[in-house]
């Protein structure tokens, strides 16, 4: 079998400079914010993960794409040493999200422009102790919420306060019911509640009123 010349044929890029990779950096963080909000993740989350993100940036003092995993144990084992555990697992799950996308979206770009295979300086051995996960607030069944209104009703022929605590029971039943939030709730009052609309028109009218939807 006769040998044969084997030409590459990956687009030849030259050395980018320094202000083409800050800009790339730039584009990479906007295409992240971009791609978080079409997941629907609430505009406060996006700034919160990219407040984390700016703050390993600071810190790094290079793209973060340059993270190995001893860079992690620095900033994780020293300068978050005594952060609260939410903030330390806050900025880690940050951070392993943001490798996520560049693995997903850009890891063959960033090898051609910077010559690293981006891999996450998050592993097994440094990950912040603890889950997010663990503070899932799992739902009450319908027993529990049942055992809890009829307990709370009962408390009421001998509370040293009656009113506030037959409002607050009566808030919170609505808002198990409903689906109120607790700001839609403090605005209501008993005009709000259209007794006449029947059964299933009441409610929607009444958080109709505390959202302001209506006046």
């Amino acid at each position: 079998m006769a040998l044969a010349a084997v030409r590459d044929l990956r687009e030849f890029r030259d050395p980018v400079s320094a202000e083409e990779l800050e800009q790339f950096e730039t584009d990479v963080l906007a295409g992240f914010v971009l791609a978080r909000a079409s997941a629907g993740l609430a505009d406060g989350t996006i700034r919160g993960d990219v407040g984390h993100l700016d703050q390993m940036r600071a810190w790094f003092g290079q793209p973060l794409w340059d993270m190995e995993p001893a860079d992690a144990d620095g900033y994780f084992g020293k300068v978050l040493r005594g952060s609260p555990r939410h903030t330390r697992l806050a900025r880690a799950q940050a951070l392993t999200t943001y490798f996520l996308f560049l693995e997903l979206r850009h890891k063959v770009e960033i090898h051609r422009m910077t010559g690293r295979v981006v891999e996450c300086p998050i592993d097994e051995m440094n990950r912040p102790r603890g889950s997010k996960d663990a503070a899932l607030r799992i739902p009450p069944t319908a027993p529990e919420i049942k055992t809890l209104f009829t307990g709370w009703g009962g408390e009421l022929a001998n509370c040293r306060k009656f009113a506030p605590t037959a409002r607050n029971c009566t808030a919170s039943k609505l808002m198990s019911q409903v689906g109120l939030r607790v700001s839609e709730a403090c605005k209501l009052d008993l005009a709000d509640i259209k007794w006449d609309l029947g059964r299933f028109g009441k409610a929607p009218a009444a958080r109709a009123r505390a959202s302001g939807w209506c006046r």
